[in-house]
């Protein structure tokens, strides 16, 4: 069957085009977001709403879903689903797949380069730079810290074994499954390095991975770094009664989901200097013009976590190629209904 296929997510094929060709070489209809920026629910719904396939970001199809009668699929680019209302979907005979491994390696990856740039400054310091300014400020390293990783699937289990490397004093996970197994093998790959730098002189601690609660992941870590889903459970979960039990000398981190961190609470615990600093990859409404631009000592990126060349093309391409699976009959590789 040939298809007519919308994307709505923003980028698609900007480095790489294979997964538009893959569309198009099988005979679909391709027509891509022409506002080259994140769609609003009610752009979806009328852009899409006589389209067969949807190629999804993080756009909430909800409007969509509810309005359309040509609908057959919805293939996200990337992991997560709460955008897609999947009751509504399953209820409607509207298949849904999604690419929950492609995304990985480049958030995974951020987090970490986020970490640093906190600790040290850094996108402060090329700031003072550009104002004329040399402080040289100072800052902390990751080796020595206690770095807390809420959520330990895929992306929080690789910010893990990145972090290793680093020696920080320890990893500190939380998450509302037993992750004893995985922290079994984490804390074998630390006792490997550091029994490596022990041969090599090198006077470094052992590293200690351990799950604790969340209260106790709050008040002990340096750095959190937030890698969980958006649910009802998690939405606004860091609002100013959990901020308050942070560090003052902590760092927050969230390449997850806008709306896991109540920004306006952020304000006030940054404001009151609660906190010492933040670095968000994602917002409630995106592009984000909101207040805390105000402080120097976050940082702002544009949801920018699964853009790299290689992460991107992977998602895009393995969307699409559900798209043609699905049309030629086949067997999505990764269903979610």
């Amino acid at each position: 069957m040939v298809a007519n296929v919308f994307v709505s997510t923003f980028p698609f094929c900007r480095s790489d085009k294979q997964a538009v060709d893959h569309l198009l070489s099988n005979g679909h209809q391709v027509v891509i977001n022409p506002l080259e920026r994140k769609m609003k629910p009610n752009e979806v719904l009328e852009k899409a709403v006589n389209f067969d396939a949807l190629i999804a970001g993080t756009e909430d199809l909800t409007p969509l879903v509810e309005k359309s009668s040509k609908l057959k699929l919805i293939s996200r680019v990337g992991v997560g689903l709460d955008s897609v209302p999947l009751d509504l979907c399953a209820k409607k005979g509207i298949s849904v797949a999604y690419t929950p491994d492609a995304v990985s390696p480049a958030v995974s990856e951020l987090a970490v380069g986020l970490m640093v740039d906190l600790l040290r400054q850094v996108s402060f310091a090329d700031r003072e730079i550009r104002k004329g300014v040399w402080t040289r400020p100072y800052g902390n390293r990751l080796g020595g810290s206690s770095i807390g990783i809420l959520g330990f699937g895929r992306i929080g289990k690789r910010v893990a074994s990145h972090l290793i490397g680093f020696l920080p004093k320890e990893i500190l996970v939380c998450d509302i499954v037993d992750k004893s197994e995985e922290i079994e093998e984490l804390q074998r790959l630390a006792d490997e390095v550091y029994i490596l730098n022990s041969k090599l002189g090198k006077n470094w601690s052992k590293v200690i991975v351990k799950q604790i609660a969340l209260s106790d992941l709050v008040q002990t870590s340096d750095i959190i770094t937030i890698h969980v889903p958006l649910l009802e459970g998690t939405k606004n979960l860091f609002k100013l009664e959990l901020l308050n039990q942070m560090k003052s000398t902590a760092f927050l981190i969230n390449t997850a989901r806008g709306g896991i961190v109540n920004e306006d609470d952020l304000y006030q615990a940054l404001k009151s200097k609660r906190l010492a600093g933040a670095a968000l990859d994602v917002f409630d409404e995106e592009p984000y013009f909101g207040a805390l631009k105000e402080f120097e000592n976050v940082i702002l990126t544009q949801h920018m976590g699964s853009c790299s060349n290689d992460c991107r093309s992977d998602m895009e391409r393995e969307a699409a190629e559900e798209v043609v699976r699905f049309f030629n009959g086949e067997s999505l590789v990764s269903r979610v209904i």
